[in-house]
């Protein structure tokens, strides 16, 4: 489930929609890009979508210099039923005003189409940005999961800074809190948690981005999404390269 914003959890780490990429007129206007990425465990907003495992993952991103843009991106993925992977479509608008405040909107769906059952969930989303802070929600407006979890109604806030440091390095900390819908019915149970996300990123030019990771979810072990996600601080790698 690849978030477009810092609050993504992707291979790309704390990076938004990937830019840069080969100009697609003499202007550049408009601008096409790819991206692939490895990770030791792939997390979604601090839960673990690979059982622990790693995952290959990658996408292709269309830019356009107003601000729109569109794009796909795919992922290996373990739900331990079957599920093989995950397919991510998208677009949105960001930009710039100029007091400095940077916003980004759009709409992501979530696709599994080797899930035993459909589990296609959609998600609008906005962020607003200044300096190093930025602060956001997403917003589940249709899903197949009806009474359950990532069902229609679902929220997920978050707040957090991006610093550059030196020799490259950057370092990303995300604060999120997931409202789920379906928290507390007969059903579910408890579902709803507080997580925390620390990124420290080093650009290596033409070898790519290489992350170290600490993911924080206050899951209990009796909660919804409990057992390998329990609330423990889990830790994780990823190298990402785009082009």
């Amino acid at each position: 489930m690849k978030k477009l914003t810092r609050s993504a959890l992707s291979a790309a780490v704390v990076a938004a929609v990937s830019t840069g990429g080969l100009a697609m007129t003499s202007t550049a206007t408009a601008e096409m890009s790819a991206n692939i990425g490895a990770v030791s465990n792939y997390f979604f907003r601090g839960v673990t979508q690979t059982l622990d495992s790693a995952a290959i993952q990658g996408g292709i991103d269309f830019e356009d210099a107003s601000g729109f843009y569109a794009g796909t991106w795919v992922s290996n993925v373990d739900f331990d039923d079957g599920t093989g992977y995950e397919l991510d479509l998208y677009l949105g608008f960001a930009g710039e005003a100029a007091n400095g405040i940077g916003y980004d909107v759009g709409y992501v769906y979530y696709a599994y189409p080797d899930a035993p059952d459909s589990i296609d969930f959609g998600e609008i989303y906005g962020e607003i940005s200044y300096e190093m802070f930025y602060a956001g929600i997403a917003y589940t407006i249709h899903s197949d999961n009806d009474d359950n979890l990532f069902d229609s109604g679902d929220i997920y806030y978050y707040i957090g800074a991006s610093l550059a440091l030196p020799e490259d390095f950057s370092l990303g900390l995300t604060l999120g809190y997931y409202d789920f819908d379906a928290d507390g019915s007969a059903a579910v149970g408890d579902a709803s948690y507080t997580h925390f996300a620390a990124n420290l990123v080093k650009d290596a030019g033409d070898f790519g981005e290489f992350s170290f990771n600490l993911e924080y979810a206050d899951i209990d072990e009796n909660d919804a999404l409990g057992s390998a996600n329990s609330d423990d601080l889990k830790a994780w790698v990823g190298w990402s390269k785009s082009f």
